[in-house]
Order: structure tokens, then C-alpha cells, then sequence
């Protein structure tokens, strides 16, 4: 038997894979929205991972740093490190600033940590730590600036000494670190003019001897749980292990985005679903006369199904096979972080696999109700 829609194929070979390759582009930007999705959770994770702590304390009744706004007094750092089991306390302030770079600032997402430490919470690509707690910084790649290049920050001016390679925030903002201290006064000092009109009214300046949040780890065996319930039950403070930080940070920071994010790739199916559908149904149109030809010298419904449904699988097959080369040439163009998943692309190649068969039942019910006598006399 002829097959009727390799032969229409054929017959239209530019149109069909030009045909494809636009639902192709959608099918790309369904793999992109995953990755999208995939990014936002690698990112978030980002500074929790290189920091890499045990315990994370924070103001009570917060979710913070990052979910919350979280502060509390540098020296606290002395009682939790009088807690058995805490080897490490370090103190962390975290913030977004602006950067001034030529006309257009560059929006950054800061951290304060104790440079006098052996504490390093980032990996270098290129210079060194920060030797000196004063006008020293390392930046991330991501914000243009190189080696040895000054920046100005509130009432400093900062050498770069060091840079790191894709350390970005839960925003996907890059990261940049400098001294606590400095940290401190860029955070929690006001102005000068603040500062006047603070005295006048005999008020005093908020005091700059805070954190956002301490980062504890602890001696190998120790169980962090109980280590978190003493520090709950005498200094009243909050306290996350690193599962519960990572919960936090997908579940409360983005999981909003993630939705968003869901809701736009469920709406990209069903457009793709209902363009291969359209499609098909008119692929089948024109070629009624063929079809009733084919009834009548004897051609059975499960062969004309099958002829559909293949010309319909074919259109998906390509589509995704150019939405996947689309989707890999673009990924490193956007701002943000995409990760494209083997996986991912295989799921979503069983959906298309489910969309195409679904798209093609328009096409069959047509060419299922083509009568045979159609085809003489036209």
C-alpha cells in the first residue's frame, strides 16, 4: 500500500520541515522554561554551598538571611562558640548594592565575612583572599570588572584582588565579598547627613556592630540537631541546618517564580498542541480526494489512522529535534543561568510523543468520515 503521507511529505518537503521547525521553537523555549527552572534552583544554591556550614543561626521567629530580613549582634559569635560541639562561628552580613561602573551601575549581592579568619566562602579563579581587612574586594567575573580595577563603594574606594566565575545570588545577581567590618558600615551606617540630623534631635545613630547571620560548623560526630535545640532553648535564637536553608530557599524564596515559570511551560504545550493539531487537520483537508480514492480501492481506517498518525509523529519528532538544537544554541545568550537536563529533554520528548498522537485525532476523524464516493465525480 502507498503510503500517502510519506508521498505528501515528499510532495511538500520544504513546507513540512519549515512547518516543523517553527513548532520546533516552541518546543525550544518549553526546554528553556526548564532550565530556566533548573537555574533559579542551582543559583539559590550557590552561596549556601560555598559557605557550606552546619548550622545557620538568624534572628528569631525569621526565615533570613536570605528568605528574611535577620539581625542580630556581632557578639553573639562568643556565646555560640561556648556551645559543645561548635568549632567554627563565623558572623556574615549579606546585602544588594549598586556598583557604579561607566553610565549604567551594576546591581551586586555583597558579603561580609570576617577576612582575619581562615574562612574563605567562595572559590577563586584568579588573584588572591583578601590580605588586608581595608579597601580590598573580590568580585565575580559576571560583573566585568578585572584585577587590580578600582570600585567605589559608600565612603571607600576598593581594589579588586581577587575574582570568582559564576557566584551569583538567589537572583542571579553576582556576588562580590569584602571584610565585615566594611560590610558593616556600608549596611548598617547612615550618612552623614543622617548622622547631623541625628544629632540635632538628640537621637542616636543605629549602631553598625550587626550581622545578618551566623554560620556554625561543627566538630565531626557532633549531631547538629541537638547543637540547634540549645541554641533555640538559651539564646533564643533561630536555627536551620543546611537541608532546611536549602527548603527555604526553593520553596519560599522562588517558589513563586517556579509557578510562574510551570504555568508559562504548560501554556507553550498546549499552543504546540494546538498548532500540530491545526496542521494535521489541514494536511488531511487537502488531500480529502486522495483518501477517498484509497477507501475505495479497499484501503482499511486503521491504515488511513495509521498513515495520519505517523505524518503527525514525524512533525513532532522534527519539531523537538530543532527545539533541542534551539534550545542549546541560545541557553548561554540569556542573563541568567539555564541548565539543560538530559532528562528533562526526555521527558518532555515522551510529552511531545503524547501531543503529536493527540494532535492527529482531528486529522483521523476527518479522514474517517471521508466518503469513499467522493472521490469519482469529485
Amino acid at each position: 500500500m502507498i503510503n500517502l503521507a510519506q508521498r505528501d511529505i515528499a510532495h511538500s518537503l520544504g513546507k513540512f520541515i519549515t512547518t516543523a521547525l517553527g513548532v520546533g521553537m516552541l518546543i525550544g523555549v518549553v526546554l528553556i522554561m526548564l532550565g530556566v527552572y533548573r537555574g533559579l534552583v542551582h543559583d539559590a544554591m550557590i552561596v549556601p554551598n560555598d559557605i557550606a556550614p552546619n548550622l545557620w543561626v538568624v534572628q528569631k521567629d525569621t526565615l533570613g538571611p536570605f528568605a528574611e530580613n535577620s539581625r542580630m549582634h556581632e557578639d553573639f559569635k562568643y556565646s555560640l562558640k561556648g556551645f559543645s560541639g561548635v568549632k567554627e562561628v563565623n558572623p556574615l552580613t549579606f546585602q544588594s548594592i549598586q556598583i557604579p561602573q561607566g553610565v549604567k551601575p551594576v546591581r551586586v549581592f555583597a558579603l561580609g565575612y570576617d577576612t582575619r579568619t581562615s574562612f574563605q566562602p567562595y572559590h577563586l579563579i584568579k588573584g588572591r583572599p583578601i590580605a588586608t581587612p581595608f579597601n580590598e574586594i573580590i568580585v565575580d567575573s559576571k560583573t566585568n570588572f578585572k584585577l587590580d580595577d578600582s570600585i567605589s563603594l559608600g565612603r571607600n574606594i576598593y581594589r579588586v584582588v581577587g575574582l570568582t566565575h559564576k557566584a551569583v545570588s538567589f537572583g542571579g545577581d553576582p556576588m562580590i565579598y569584602l571584610d565585615l567590618k566594611e560590610a558593616q558600615e556600608l549596611q548598617f551606617l547612615f550618612s552623614n547627613a543622617q548622622i547631623r540630623n541625628d544629632r540635632e534631635r538628640q537621637s542616636a545613630s543605629s549602631a553598625t556592630a550587626m550581622v545578618n547571620s551566623f554560620t556554625l560548623k561543627l566538630y565531626p560526630g557532633i549531631n547538629p540537631a541537638e547543637v540547634a535545640k540549645e541554641i533555640k532553648r538559651w539564646k533564643h535564637l533561630e536555627c536551620f541546618n543546611a537541608k532546611e536553608q536549602e527548603d527555604i530557599l526553593t520553596k519560599n524564596v522562588i517558589e513563586r517564580s517556579a509557578k510562574q515559570i510551570g504555568m508559562f511551560t504548560v501554556i507553550l504545550l498546549i499552543v504546540a498542541s494546538v498548532i500540530i493539531s491545526l496542521i494535521i487537520y489541514t494536511m488531511t483537508i487537502g488531500k480529502i480526494k486522495e483518501i477517498a480514492i484509497l477507501k475505495l480501492i479497499g484501503a482499511s481506517n486503521f491504515t488511513i489512522t495509521k498513515m495520519i498518525a505517523q505524518q503527525s509523529l514525524l512533525l513532532g519528532a522534527i519539531a523537538f529535534i530543532g527545539g533541542n538544537i534551539f534550545a542549546q544554541l541560545t541557553a548561554d545568550k540569556f542573563p541568567k543561568t539555564i541548565i539543560l537536563l538530559t532528562d528533562d529533554a526526555l521527558k518532555l520528548m515522551v510529552v511531545v510523543i503524547i501531543v503529536s498522537i493527540l494532535s492527529s485525532l482531528s486529522g483521523i476523524r476527518t479522514a474517517l468520515r471521508i466518503d469513499p464516493a467522493s472521490a469519482i465525480g469529485g
